[in-house]
Parts: C-alpha cells; sequence; structure tokens
C-alpha cells in the first residue's frame, strides 16, 4: 500500500482525498494543512501551504510514497521542484510550467505566439499608457487583469471608461494586488457560455475530465461580487460533443505541444477556463491545477483509480490508463461565511454535522472549517462548506444538495439558491 501527502487545506484537497481513499492502492493519507472536515479522513499536520521547505521537512519525516501539490501558489513557487530534487515522487507541474497560470501575460502571449483562441488583448505596465489605450478602444465592458495570483479576484470587469481607468491605477500605481498587479492586461470582453474543463496530462498525452460550469457571483442571478466559486454543476451542457472536439483540436492539445515547445513541459491537472463565443470556444484563463469547486463535481463522477492516474502522470505513461465517467450529473452549492467575499467572522459554530463533518444523502466537501476541543464543527473561512450530491440527472442532483444544505446550520450563513438554473435551462 502506498502512502500520500496531500499540500493544501480547501474543497478541493478534500475532495482529492476522499477520491484518493478510493484506491485499492492508497494506505495512509497525510494533509497539510487540511482543516477540520479533512482531518476526520487523513492526519493533518500544520505546514502552511506556501512553506517550501516545511513541506520538504516534512515529506523527509513521512517518507510518503507520493506527494500532490494541489494549490496554485505552491505550484508556481516551485514546490514541486523542491519535492523532486529531493527524490519524492509529485503529482502537479514544475515552476516553469505553472507559469502558464502565474503569469496572465506568459499565457496570453504563449497563445497569440501558437494561434490558440483567446481574446485580443495588449500589455501595460505604466497607468498613462494603459488609460491612454482604453480611451482609444473605447469599448466597454473591458476586462483588467493582474498579471500574476491574485487569489482570484484580480480581474475587474470595468463596465464604463471611470471603472476602467480606476480600475488601471490601484493596479499598477497603488499595487492593490501587490507585484502581482505591477503589470496588467487589458483584453476585449467575449461573450457566450462558459465552460470548465480540467484535464490529466502527462505532455504527451491529453485527456478532458467531465466538463462543469462554475457560479462566480456571490448572489442569486450572478449579480454581487466576484467569488472563488459558489456552486458547480457537472457535465455543462453547453459543451457538446460537437465543442468538445473543437477545443481538443484547437485549443487542448495545442496547448500541450506549446508548451513542450518551449521547453516548459506540462505534467498535471491542466485547467481551461472556456467561453463558447459566436465564433467558437476560446479560453478566457488557464489554471495550473484543479479548479476549486470545480473539482467537487468533477472528481465524483470519476469511474477511474485517481491515484493510478496521478503516477501514470508521473511516469509519463498517461496513454495506458482507461479514464472512465459515471452517467449522470453531479452539483455542488456552497455554503459561505456571513459578509463573504468581504470580511466576515469565523469561530462561528456549525449544526448538523454527524462526527465526520457529513449528512445523509449528501458528501459535505469541508473548505474553511476547523474542529474545536469538544469536536464541534467551526467556521474558519469564507467559503465553508460544498454539499455535493450525485443524481442520475441533473434536477435529482440539485435536490439532493438542497436537501442537504437544509439540513446545516451556521449564523450568517449564506448560499446560493439558483445554482445550476442555467444548466437545466440550457437543457430545455
Amino acid at each position: 500500500m502506498d502512502n500520500v501527502l496531500v499540500v493544501g487545506g480547501g474543497g478541493r484537497e478534500h475532495a482529492i482525498i476522499m477520491k484518493l481513499a478510493e484506491s485499492p492502492r492508497v494506505g495512509k493519507i497525510w494533509c497539510t494543512p487540511g482543516n477540520g472536515g479533512i482531518s476526520k479522513y487523513a492526519e493533518c499536520f500544520t505546514v502552511g501551504a506556501t512553506d517550501i521547505e516545511g513541506v520538504v521537512e516534512l515529506a523527509k519525516k513521512l517518507s510518503p510514497d507520493m506527494v500532490v501539490v494541489a494549490p496554485d501558489d505552491p505550484l508556481v513557487m516551485g514546490m514541486v521542484d523542491a519535492l523532486r530534487k529531493e527524490g519524492f515522487k509529485t503529482f502537479g507541474p514544475t515552476a516553469d510550467a505553472a507559469i502558464i497560470e502565474g503569469s496572465k501575460v506568459f499565457s496570453k502571449e504563449l497563445m497569440k505566439k501558437y494561434g490558440i483562441p483567446t481574446a485580443f488583448y495588449e500589455v501595460f505596465t505604466d497607468s498613462d499608457s494603459a488609460v491612454a489605450y482604453l480611451k482609444e478602444q473605447n469599448s466597454y465592458p473591458a476586462v483588467i487583469k493582474a498579471d500574476g495570483l491574485a487569489l482570484g479576484k484580480g480581474v475587474i470587469i470595468a463596465q464604463n471608461e471611470e471603472e476602467a481607468v480606476k480600475a488601471v491605477h490601484e493596479m499598477i500605481d497603488e499595487l492593490k494586488f501587490g507585484k502581482s498587479s505591477a503589470r496588467i492586461v487589458i483584453e476585449e470582453f467575449l461573450t457566450g457560455p462558459e465552460v470548465s474543463v480540467l484535464s490529466f496530462t502527462d505532455g504527451k498525452t491529453m485527456i478532458p475530465m467531465i466538463s462543469s460550469m462554475d457560479h462566480k457571483r456571490a448572489l442569486d442571478g450572478d449579480k454581487g461580487l466576484n467569488t472563488g466559486g459558489m456552486g458547480t454543476v457537472s457535465p455543462n451542457p453547453y459543451y457538446t460533443e460537437e465543442v468538445a472536439r473543437e477545443c481538443m483540436e484547437k485549443i487542448f492539445l495545442p496547448t500541450m505541444n506549446a508548451m513542450n515547445a518551449e521547453g516548459r513541459t506540462f505534467e498535471g491537472c491542466l485547467y481551461f477556463g472556456l467561453m463558447i463565443t459566436p465564433k467558437g470556444p476560446k479560453v478566457i484563463e488557464y489554471n495550473c491545477r484543479f479548479g476549486d469547486p470545480e473539482t467537487q463535481v468533477v472528481l465524483p463522477m470519476l469511474d477511474a483509480d485517481l491515484y493510478e492516474i496521478f503516477e501514470a502522470i508521473y511516469d509519463r505513461e498517461l496513454d495506458k490508463v482507461d479514464v472512465k465517467w459515471h452517467d449522470g450529473s453531479c452539483a455542488c452549492v456552497v455554503m459561505a461565511s456571513g459578509g463573504y467575499p468581504e470580511s466576515y467572522p469565523k469561530g462561528i459554530e456549525m449544526t448538523g454535522f454527524d462526527e465526520k463533518g457529513q449528512i445523509d444523502g449528501c458528501f459535505v466537501y469541508h473548505a474553511g472549517t476547523k474542529l474545536s476541543e469538544d469536536g464541534s464543527f467551526l467556521t474558519n473561512g469564507g467559503r465553508v462548506i460544498g454539499v455535493t450530491a450525485r443524481g442520475a440527472s441533473l434536477p435529482e442532483a440539485l435536490e439532493k444538495a438542497y436537501e442537504g444544505v437544509g439540513k446545516i446550520d451556521f449564523e450568517g450563513a449564506h448560499y446560493r439558491k439558483d445554482i445550476g438554473q442555467r444548466a437545466l435551462k440550457a437543457l430545455g
């Protein structure tokens, strides 16, 4: 039996751990830093997810057969490189490949160079020329992105010149997102349904996972502030077989080949954020890891051994693995703290769970929870839990997930009541 160390502490990591636990090959699972819900299924440690030295030391102490680095920051910072240097088998891209998410400028220039469809854009490092460009284009909405990682908040969709100019000054002059916004990308606003497609790749083979639909806005009807994601459904009805074929031919394989040509072979989970525009699918963004909360509806649909897939990617033998998917649908509804995505309290007691932090009829992925001394679950983040259910159809999966949400309670809890409604409309 192989023992695995997972780095990270959110809902995505909980989903990865639960899928790894299904593998007959996996013995003990450790997680750092983990959270209250994860601690019921994996032994947790206190080393932070971005503490490269600390994680390497922990790995030396535990001697895992594999280390899975799940979040973006440590991947971009080179945690996989540091672990591999010490001889550890790892899942996740090296820093030179993780730049595909770590720098928006890099990813846009890669797409331009290799003819991968994306929005038209320009790059700026001083606010005067950026503002001059905005005035010259005079096209709104306009999309303004910080170059580097900004906790999923570095994208402003400006509805008019005033909002756009303000965003430029905040990013470049006031460094609102630190060094991440010293360089910005201004790009055209694309329209159409959004689709998330995660994919397994070892640099030779590309296997797209089942598609999903994220809900980024905090409030019903896609209103309110942008968040890390308030819920997801899988599969995404806008991602038809025809669209999937076009994406494989014009986006997925060309991206894999482009990274190889640049000497930055990508091994791990490559996430494609797509917009199905009237002119065909285009890339909005790449991520160098499993999306959160997309993972929570994609991995429950996987009808294969995740550990075997991770090993095959490490060994660059992904073409030998049969990756299959369950029929039906999966839905995840995120319950968030009052005030999220702005300021919110922590340490609020949650009720309705069994001792493993679960409820009947669903699986609860814990994102921002911790255990109190008496063993009850407390809130410890903005997105607290993802209540997830599979069903033979999307309406059935949604009904089960919302039934589950109704059993859990904590003061100030808020969640969207319309997760999956757009998908249902598309299904007719």
